[in-house]
């Protein structure tokens, strides 16, 4: 077929992103594109194989196949194909062939860089990756190691109190850690002064052990300010020390906070700290979807967003943990309260249930358990009361069968890993993502790295599992765009969480299971998988910048939604979006489905 420049210009200025270019600049690059014509089931280009340019498709059906042969998507007319590879080394990732006599245009490699480097419309387009959005909440995105101090005042657990205040009065500090060999063992205040050695009437020379506050909570430098103001309000405290690998590294105080930066999250966090019953934070949780609207719109990231709306849900489950406790009176013996699933996983939105379950010191009997079946009952019935409605699994501490001894925890993960049945894989799924949320973290700590252990060299189940992960498929339809529900209540819509989200959150899993990457957070696995090498660098940023633009078109999709006054959901119809939107969106399900197909091939990387 020949087609004249006038022609090539008139289809080019209808699409993206060439309808957005300055004219002049779209007249001269049209200039440099070829007209080529492939009869029915001819080559494009073959799989890794050096790419002659991009290519648009102006007439036919073209189809995508990975590096195992399997096809990934099949293009019509206006799509565009190749960038992947190009902006890489310059090979493709994927073979094209024609599926019917075709007609494409061609823009070689050499241009399409210039265009990348000179155009910013061009660039945008073709990038795809995550952009920097302007942040109206600084401390609900700034890392914590850009916050501390990072040489705090400190002094050895045989410092006597008069020197300690001594110390904190010359540097003007309002704090001092005690530390051994760098390793922290307390902190002490100006009120730990006042009150316990000026109020009592202690001697000065009371070494500082005796007044300090032992082991004090900790983050690491990797947290975020809002993680700052959400434990000081919570715990009431003003000072939170910086540790990484056990060792102090700096301090975050008060004066280094901006309140107003994370105000929103950061009152309902401290409203639910101080509520004296479920009714009570259930008035604080409603605000939830606005929450997420203002920080939607405040051009938050979504692992910011859901961390931040996640952090609501935790310390709701800490204080009717409290509150449980004044009713039921002290725990006959130690416990841990975890949290699986999106609240696990920090992953939160605006609609979510509750997954949870109790690892009992190995000590408990028969006994105690009325107590726990109490604790249970009462913390389930308030987060649903607060909205987090009743698992439709059963996957809560209410079941006897996830409120267990750790004993009885261990010989759960160890009968999955050794007999992966398809429940088995399931129940793995659910409980690999597992956070401490509230009671005595030490319960779960040597039980997730042996298991993790184990799992990673058990090869037939790590297979189930990949199996199992590869359940979930994005909604890629067959013919160009994309696979929308064929009936019944969300007719016509993509589901952005089971066919968006959650196949890479099962990536990431499985990634960190062969990894034994103890992250839970899905972004937090990509990253570490990444590092770890289990995850290609140029593959592992593919799916992470597929995975954001997944993630932030859900929330984005909830935030108009609770504009509009309506409840959030997870359902997308794709005639809400642009073309432009629409494109980038389909792109970034043809990445995950590559990706799935890499892991199904048993290969953890895309290279």
């Amino acid at each position: 077929m020949t087609l004249d420049p006038h022609t090539i210009a008139q289809f080019l200025s209808a699409i993206h992103p060439y309808d957005a270019m300055e004219p002049a600049v779209l007249q001269t690059l049209i200039t440099t594109f070829e007209v080529r014509t492939i009869a029915a089931g001819g080559e494009i280009y073959a799989v890794h194989a050096p790419l002659d340019g991009l290519f648009v498709v102006y007439d036919g059906d073209v189809e995508i196949r990975d590096d195992h042969d399997v096809p990934i998507s099949l293009l019509g007319p206006r799509n565009s194909f190749g960038e992947r590879g190009l902006m890489r080394d310059g090979g493709s990732l994927t073979s094209a062939r024609a599926v019917t006599d075709t007609t494409v245009l061609m823009l070689p490699a050499a241009r399409f860089h210039q265009a990348m480097t000179e155009d910013p419309a061009f660039r945008r387009f073709f990038k795809r990756g995550r952009t920097d959005k302007p942040n109206k909440a600084d401390l609900a995105t700034t890392r914590v190691e850009a916050l501390m101090a990072t040489t705090p005042l400190t002094c050895a657990p045989d410092t006597d109190v008069q020197t300690a205040a001594r110390l904190m009065r010359d540097a003007r500090v309002s704090s001092i850690c005690i530390a051994q060999d760098g390793r922290l063992e307390g902190i002490a205040t100006i009120r730990d002064m006042s009150g316990k050695v000026v109020g009592d009437g202690l001697p000065f020379d009371t070494l500082i052990t005796q007044v300090m506050t032992p082991d004090p909570v900790t983050l690491p430098p990797s947290a975020i300010g809002s993680d700052v103001l959400h434990m000081m309000m919570e715990r009431r405290i003003g000072h939170i020390p910086v540790t990484q690998a056990g060792r102090l590294v700096g301090i975050v105080t008060q004066t280094d906070l901006t309140r107003f930066q994370a105000v929103s999250s950061a009152e309902l966090v401290s409203e639910i700290a101080h509520s004296g019953s479920a009714e009570d934070m259930a008035q604080v949780t409603r605000r939830i979807p606005q929450l997420l609207a203002q920080l939607v719109a405040g051009g938050n990231r979504h692992e910011v967003i859901t961390r931040l709306i996640t952090d609501v849900a935790d310390t709701a489950t800490r204080r009717l943990l409290a509150l449980a406790e004044a009713q039921l009176g002290p725990a006959p013996v130690p416990y841990l309260w975890l949290a699986c699933g999106s609240q696990g996983r920090q992953e939160q939105t605006g609609v979510s249930d509750q997954d949870n379950c109790l690892f009992l010191d190995d000590r408990v009997t028969e006994a105690d358990r009325p107590y726990f079946e109490a604790l249970a009952r009462f913390v389930c019935d308030g987060l649903d009361t607060c909205g987090y409605v009743y698992c439709p699994g059963d996957m809560m501490a209410t079941n006897p069968r996830w409120c267990q001894p750790v004993r009885v925890w261990r010989e759960y993960f160890t009968g999955w890993i050794k007999t992966p049945s398809p429940e088995a894989q399931m129940l793995a799924s659910v409980m690999f993502d597992l956070r401490p949320i509230g009671g005595t973290t030490r319960l779960f700590e040597d039980l997730q790295a042996e298991t993790l252990r184990k799992a990673s060299t058990n090869s037939i189940f790590v297979a189930h599992m990949v199996s199992n992960s590869l359940k979930h498929t994005p909604p890629l339809g067959l013919l160009r765009g994309f696979a929308t529900i064929r009936s019944g209540e969300h007719k016509n819509r993509i589901d952005l969480k089971h066919n968006g989200v959650v196949p890479v959150v099962d990536l990431g899993r499985i990634y960190a299971l062969t990894g034994q990457l103890t992250a839970v957070n899905t972004a937090a696995r990509l990253d570490a998988a990444i590092a770890a090498g289990v995850l290609s660098a140029s593959g592992g940023q593919d799916l992470r910048d597929a995975y954001d633009l997944i993630a932030e078109t859900r929330l984005d999709h909830q935030a108009k939604q609770v504009r509009a006054g309506a409840q959030p959901d997870n359902f997308l119809s794709p005639t809400d979006l642009s073309d432009f939107e629409r494109s980038h969106l389909r792109d970034a399900f043809v990445v995950i489905k590559s990706l799935q197909s890499a892991v199904g091939h048993g290969r953890g990387m895309l290279s």
